[in-house]
């Protein structure tokens, strides 16, 4: 099918994974860019379960990929959960479609019944690696192979042993030479297809465009090619998508170097609007500089010739840095809501939301921040020694003094203005005939807190307020004295 052809049909794209396990971010990203640019174009995307390889299908598996796609915000307009005008949406409730066209190739004199055993196979191919040349099954074609009856693998025999080429919207003109092309199996001896054979019926009947899918597919289009040929049927336009590369950019992203279940990404406290964008930037880029991308953003501006041909790096720290930005432009309500569902009870402050805001990139780092004990002095009384309140050289006389000062000036500040815009300017002009404003500053802060690593002073006192800030800054003195 040409440019001009496509532009007058609707836009057909698909996600169809095979049910063996949880998905992962590459899985993920095919399914994006396929949903994106039928959502662009007012086109129609499918999900279809392509569970022929029943010995490695996993139970849940089905219901992990629809959990796995809604949460990013993928959706489809027909697939196994809700049907549609292709219906059904399984490759195992698909074999009559399957039979229909093994028959017409069977009928073209294309198609025949694998007549060897597996010991027969193997003698062929000990004689090829004698005769030092590649094992091929064409040239191993029975005379007078047996009628089809199920039981035994229908093999596709390639008409024309050619050389092919075919347009890639990616990757460009590519070809590749005879050698690509052998008789493949079409449907096993178990009833079920290969994927050789079944996506190309699928996508045939459900009226498929534009195929997504990545480079190690590429190798395969030759047998793809033929079978097209054989049936003359259009082919859809291929669109191949960059590998997703490791942190180092040398080898393909695996489980060793982040490539997990999906839905950890939910688990850990990522929003599923920053792992849209961030997962739409592994192989594609907009032109400007713009890097923070909601999801409708994102589809008016995908576009498929600005796909990469080289692989995109998975970089975690991008992936925290773009969540955070996503974070920044959550409202107040729901900032609330995401941070309050990861707080325990006593620690759901509103006025300590700004803070954690601050200072996470994820949503699960407030558990570890809760786990460590960073936040227990919002509700628990500090415990640390004298020591600790000390500002590098300073003598504990002028830290006690200093704290002093500090305690007066706000004892007299009322209730209403203990806030931090109030408190900063008290305490800075305290500490402007200082040597240095940490020998004030410091010791407030660790006596409102215990941290080493805490909000500054000023927040600190608007959040537990002027009761509790004059409590925590006496004890402070105590233990100086």
């Amino acid at each position: 099918m040409n440019n001009m052809e496509n532009q007058n049909k609707k836009i057909v794209t698909r996600f169809a994974p095979s049910p063996t396990g949880f998905l992962h971010i590459g899985g993920i990203r095919t399914a994006l860019y396929a949903w994106a640019y039928a959502r662009k174009n007012n086109g129609t995307f499918i999900l279809r379960i392509e569970d022929t390889d029943k010995a490695r299908e996993v139970d849940g598996s089905i219901e992990h990929i629809i959990e796995s796609l809604k949460w990013i915000g993928i959706n489809w307009a027909e697939g196994p959960d809700i049907g549609g005008p292709n219906a059904p949406y399984k490759q195992s409730e698909r074999l009559d479609s399957y039979v229909k066209y093994a028959k017409i190739l069977i009928d073209k004199g294309l198609a025949y019944a694998d007549p060897y055993t597996e010991e027969e196979v193997e003698v062929f191919r000990k004689k090829a690696d004698e005769n030092k040349k590649p094992f091929l099954y064409r040239d191993h074609r029975p005379e007078n192979p047996p009628i089809w009856d199920g039981s035994k693998p229908l093999r596709f025999k390639v008409a024309d042993i050619k050389s092919y080429e075919w347009e890639d919207v990616v990757r460009g003109h590519l070809k590749a030479g005879e050698e690509a092309l052998d008789d493949f199996i079409l449907i096993k001896s178990d009833g079920y297809p290969t994927y050789n054979f079944a996506h190309i019926i699928d996508d045939l009947e459900m009226g498929v465009t534009h195929v997504m899918r990545g480079d190690e597919f590429i190798s395969s289009t030759p047998k793809f090619l033929s079978v097209f040929d054989a049936l003359k049927i259009k082919r859809p336009e291929f669109v191949t998508l960059p590998p997703i590369m490791g942190d180092d950019g040398k080898k393909k992203l695996g489980k060793r170097d982040g490539a997990k279940d999906f839905l950890e990404y939910s688990k850990e406290g990522y929003l599923p609007e920053a792992m849209m964008n961030f997962l739409a930037f592994i192989g594609w880029s907009p032109e400007g500089e713009q890097e923070i991308l909601s999801p409708e953003e994102f589809i008016n501006l995908f576009d498929i010739n600005k796909i990469h041909i080289s692989g995109g790096k998975y970089n975690e720290e991008k992936l925290d840095w773009i969540n955070k930005e996503h974070i920044k432009r959550l409202k107040n309500d729901e900032l609330e809501k995401y941070i309050f569902e990861w707080l325990p009870k006593e620690l759901q402050i509103k006025k300590i939301i700004p803070i954690i805001a601050e200072r996470i990139s994820k949503f699960g780092d407030i558990k570890n921040m809760v786990n460590s004990g960073e936040l227990d002095f919002f509700y628990k009384k500090p415990e640390y020694e004298s020591s600790k309140l000390i500002y590098k050289d300073t003598i504990k006389e002028i830290i006690a003094h200093n704290l002093e000062n500090a305690l007066d000036a706000l004892t007299r500040t009322e209730e209403i203005d203990f806030t931090q815009d109030k408190i900063k300017p008290i305490l800075m002009e305290l500490s402007d005939n200082l040597p240095n404003r940490g020998q004030i500053l410091h010791p407030v802060r660790f006596a409102l807190s215990g941290l080493d690593k805490s909000p500054d002073p000023f927040i600190l006192s608007e959040i537990l307020g002027k009761e509790e800030t004059i409590s925590r800054i006496k004890k402070a003195i105590e233990l100086l004295s």
